[in-house]
């Protein structure tokens, strides 16, 4: 199955390749090729083009300072900018922007979508997900961090842990236990915090490859204003379900894309070793080749729901679930195929520990064997895969629940 675009559409995507071709260097070769301050200097510089082209919040509305684009605009430019090996945003925008803005739009105040979105777009504000706690990873249900009414206050006392990009962020909405005597789901809200205040303090964690992309944020007597609650009180575990949606939600577009430049830098990778005929090694490039393809059909079918107006559900935990447990084999292939050499880690390594290295990069050691060591924390964060095969058992396919311990 091959997807068709009518003609309007295909002329959009005319426009936005002018636009890259207009911005971008005309030697470029995607952000694989950056690396050190110049990556950084790029995509800062790239934030503030988007910005300025209403490209950051392409499918808000033009009020609150998106583009107003169609469902369809939304995919096709997130598809372009993927084949170009540009990020749609800064580090944090997937956080302040795809996910609190899209759930602010649907779920805020009008005061709340006046006052933050403009912020959000702008930079002024940075967000990251307040949500894992040591004791209430895939059961989110089970968050225990206490917010306590005090006059026209919120006073939060607790721990977050496994927040992403929180170093870098100056405001987290978190998720917390309002009412500790209402069952588990019924006592959470949904708050929002600004982080530059003595009562948060942000941890590091070091992780496998080196990085500190992940964070421990603890509050001791944080406050927020009474008001910044988005949802209602005691309403925040129908909130943080729907902005999970959103953390999924463009993914059917892009990963398939990035995932198969992937596979294809590994065939290169392959045939340079001299291993590209080995039997054993053909058969598992192969299933690698299929994996990918199977992931093209399923964003396919997610594409179609989205331009039919579904919003990604239950149903979202498929390809989280499929992409984590492929990328976790594959790049055990490519450290298969480096043997001994894999040990000694040398060149560019990748920027971000989320997915597949940036497109361009080159095959080197640094770029797979730090992939490699990401790629298991792909099955873990944003939902273990034992948690999606949960999900997807008694959520999509109506299968009994999993029995609880007594």
């Amino acid at each position: 199955m091959q997807p068709t675009y009518s003609a309007d559409a295909e002329a959009y995507r005319q426009k936005v390749q002018a636009f890259l071709a207009e911005k971008l260097p005309s030697n470029w070769g995607g952000m694989g090729t950056l690396e050190g301050d110049a990556l950084t200097e790029f995509v800062t510089e790239w934030r503030g083009t988007l910005y300025e082209a209403n490209y950051l919040a392409p499918g808000w509305p033009a009020e609150y300072g998106g583009a107003g684009l169609t469902a369809l605009e939304q995919v096709i430019l997130a598809e372009e900018f993927a084949k170009a090996g540009v990020p749609t945003g800064g580090p944090n925008d997937g956080f302040g922007i795809q996910m609190l803005g899209n759930t602010l739009l649907m779920m805020g105040s009008e005061e709340q979508k006046q006052y933050y979105l403009p912020r959000i777009l702008s930079g002024e504000d940075t967000w990251c997900q307040g949500y894992s706690e040591p004791n209430a990873g895939s059961d989110l249900g089970n968050v225990g961090l206490r917010a306590v009414l005090d006059g026209d206050q919120w006073v939060l006392n607790g721990q977050k842990i496994w927040t992403s990009a929180g170093h870098l962020a100056d405001h987290i909405f978190t998720v917390a236990r309002t009412d500790p005597d209402a069952p588990k789901h019924k006592g959470i809200s949904f708050l929002l915090v600004d982080m530059r205040q003595p009562g948060i303090e942000v941890r590091p964690i070091r992780m496998i490859s080196g990085e500190s992309e992940f964070n421990e944020v603890f509050y001791t007597d944080a406050v927020t204003p009474k008001d910044h609650v988005v949802g209602g009180v005691n309403d925040g575990w129908r909130v943080a379900m729907a902005l999970l949606g959103y953390e999924r939600g463009e993914a059917a577009a892009t990963q398939p894309i990035r995932f198969q430049a992937e596979v294809d830098r590994l065939f290169i990778l392959a045939k340079e070793r001299g291993v590209a005929d080995d039997p054993v090694i053909r058969q598992k490039l192969a299933w690698a080749y299929s994996q990918v393809q199977i992931m093209r059909y399923n964003g396919m079918r997610v594409l179609t729901q989205f331009l039919q107006g579904h919003h990604p559900g239950p149903d979202a935990a498929i390809g989280k679930l499929f992409w984590s447990e492929y990328h976790r084999i594959v790049t055990e292939l490519a450290v298969d195929i480096y043997g001994a050499e894999a040990m000694v880690v040398d060149g560019r390594e990748p920027s971000s520990a989320f997915g597949a290295d940036d497109a361009g990069a080159a095959n080197s050691t640094g770029s797979w064997v730090n992939t490699f060591l990401n790629a298991r924390a792909g099955t873990i964060y944003a939902g273990s895969s034992e948690i999606q095969r949960n999900i997807i058992g008694e959520m999509v396919l109506g299968l009994p629940k999993e029995p609880r311990p007594k």
